[in-house]
């Protein structure tokens, strides 16, 4: 059994997956390129909706990062109580806050390795800003996108930066930007980590995924016109 898919399917499940989502969009709630950028380095080892939470009434009191710096770690910390691991990103935030403010001008650069010198944002984050806010063809692997990778053969890779690679060089680039919340949104939904939904998944008679259930004919989804007339 083949342990890849070939670029034809590829190409056929990211356009089943456009079809179900033509306008994927991330599920964290931002109001600007910094607050984006705080809202990811939140998101570590935590839920989108838990983020969301905390960040709601975070982000109104400071939406820049000279307000969080004046905001400062106790009361920031105050804030994010419920997100798990608070404590280390109450500090990686203020101090990535003040490295924008004495290195960037207070901007979010469009830059992976100033984003990646950041205290608290790895190649995962800078992906992230990269393609939510500056429109670049990025994947970010989380524990989603490594699971849906592998489970359907996009991927075999052994570690995220293997992944990425693969992905990189198997999405057809009118995919490219949508690629990862496709992936994402996919494995939060349907392809879960413990019982896979593959009786209702568009793509399971793509999937190579070997444990998968059978019992009912898979929702198949044809490419469509309009799927492909709604890229982002």
């Amino acid at each position: 059994m083949a342990k890849r898919l070939t670029k034809a399917k590829a190409e056929e499940l990211y356009a089943r997956l456009a079809h179900v989502r033509p306008d994927p969009r991330t599920e964290l709630e931002y109001t600007n390129p910094y607050t984006l950028l705080v809202a990811v380095v939140l998101s570590a080892q935590a839920t989108d909706k838990g983020v969301n939470r905390a960040t709601g009434p975070l982000f109104k009191a400071a939406d820049t990062p000279q307000k969080m710096v004046r905001l400062g770690e106790e009361k920031l910390g105050d804030y994010i109580k419920t997100i798990g691991l608070w404590r280390n990103k109450a500090k990686n935030v203020i101090a990535l806050s003040r490295a924008l403010i004495e290195k960037h001008g207070g901007e979010v650069p469009h830059d992976r390795a100033a984003l990646e010198a950041l205290l608290g944002v790895g190649r995962k984050t800078a992906n992230v800003v990269l393609m939510e806010v500056f429109g670049e063809g990025a994947i970010a692997v989380d524990t989603h996108v490594f699971r849906v990778a592998n489970r359907t053969g996009l991927a075999d890779g052994k570690t995220p930066y293997e992944v990425e690679q693969q992905l990189m060089r198997i999405t057809p680039q009118k995919y490219l930007h949508g690629a990862h919340h496709w992936l994402i949104l996919h494995g939060r939904y349907v392809c879960l980590a413990r019982k896979p939904e593959c009786p209702r998944c568009v793509i399971a008679d793509i999937c190579l995924y070997k444990p998968k259930t059978r019992a009912i004919a898979p929702a198949k989804t044809p490419a469509s016109k309009s799927a492909k007339s709604k890229k982002r």
